[in-house]
């Protein structure tokens, strides 16, 4: 186990207000998993879920619309944890959560999260208020989809991996991680042609410009515009 270990597992929000021991208890309990880009650490409605607290790489969590097609609900990089809220109401996953990137995540199995629990009731608690939090932005989410133009909806999302996953470089943030127009058709529920031709005008525009796979914006404030329907 890496020595970082119960640092991680300190500064997680699942594991807020516990003492330095208590993170190292709960640090041992945990096991190591690393995994592939691509592999599927959790499928929908079929996987019993389980805490995982990502150590490095990033995954996406996604789910199928009524259409069957899948809406790509948030991207989670290194320090995000995912599975626990599941692992302690009992059932199935909610979500399919697959890897973009390949990293490693400490994993706590539902019966053993359950025995931390009951150790250490402030992790309940943190879960309860994850729990709303992760509620209200996946209802955001599917606002978005409902009312909101294709552009509005693109220009929001490549915003929002901006706070996330964004760094400042010469010439504008860069989005530091792959991001298949794919994967941003499915974060936007729109088709793979209609990112396609949004990107592709946006660059001619200035706003945006591809960087070795990755994606720079160059005018984030003129997306914050697409985004707020201001006329952009």
């Amino acid at each position: 186990m890496d020595a970082a270990a119960p640092l991680l597992v300190a500064a997680s929000d699942f594991f807020r207000g516990l003492s330095p021991a208590a993170c190292r208890d709960v640090t041992e309990r945990a096991r190591e998993r690393r995994f592939a880009r691509r592999a599927v650490l959790l499928r929908e409605s079929e996987s019993e879920p389980a805490l995982f607290l990502l150590v490095a790489g990033r995954v996406k969590l996604g789910k199928l619309g009524s259409n069957g097609q899948e809406v790509i609900l948030q991207l989670l990089g290194a320090g995000d944890v995912f599975g626990g809220v599941a692992a302690l109401a009992g059932g199935p996953s909610p979500a399919t959560v697959q890897a973009v990137e390949a990293g490693r995540a400490l994993v706590w199995d539902r019966p053993v999260l359950r025995e931390l629990v009951a150790r250490y009731p402030e992790i309940a608690v943190n879960g309860v208020r994850i729990a709303a939090a992760r509620m209200q932005e996946i209802q955001e989410r599917f606002r978005e989809l409902s009312t909101e133009r294709v552009a509005q909806r693109i220009a929001r999302t490549l915003l929002r991996l901006a706070r996330q996953a964004g760094r400042r470089v010469e010439g504008g943030v860069l989005l530091d991680l792959p991001l298949p127009r794919r994967d941003l058709a499915e974060m936007t529920g729109t088709t793979l042609y209609t990112v396609s031709r949004t990107l592709s005008e946006w660059s001619e525009r200035g706003l945006l410009e591809t960087r070795r796979g990755r994606l720079l914006l160059r005018a984030p404030h003129a997306l914050v515009a697409i985004a707020e329907d201001l006329g952009g």
